[in-house]
């Protein structure tokens, strides 16, 4: 995994995600069913603005295993997103190992892959708020 200095969840403000960043996160989830998608969460100002594939990700039917050492040196990259096709969008062990290891939020996504079906955490596991946002609110950001 990429040896990234973290500062405390809290100094880390994320804050929202924008929607189009969202329902494609949704379809993504959709499509790879019933395997696992996985990506990379990218944000800016506060607010999840991008995923990025990481070349070398496998998705299968208990598990999206990253191949972290693919990622470019990015200081915008803010954590990670995967579904659960089981539609428990709760995290496992090893979702936790990984939250405490990289990134400062996580995004689970469960089935029907709906907009009520996805659930925001920080590094230890607990349930976050982010806000849905346009991409015209995210803060000038584009």
């Amino acid at each position: 995994m990429p040896v990234l200095r973290r500062p405390t969840d809290e100094s880390f403000n994320i804050w929202g995600i924008r929607r189009d960043v969202l329902e494609t996160i949704l379809e993504a989830a959709r499509s790879s069913a019933p395997e696992e998608f996985g990506a990379v969460l990218r944000a800016e100002e506060g607010v999840i603005t991008e995923l990025l594939l990481v070349p070398g990700t496998v998705g299968g039917r208990r598990h999206a295993l990253f191949q972290f050492h693919h990622l470019p040196v990015d200081f915008a990259v803010a954590g990670t997103v995967h579904s659960h096709p089981s539609g428990v969008p709760l995290p496992s062990e090893a979702d936790l190992e990984l939250f405490r290891r990289f990134g400062w939020v996580h995004v689970i996504v469960g089935a029907p892959f709906d907009a009520r079906s996805w659930v925001a955490y920080n590094v230890r596991g607990e349930p976050i708020v982010l806000k849905v946002v346009e991409p015209d609110e995210a803060g000038g950001v584009q």
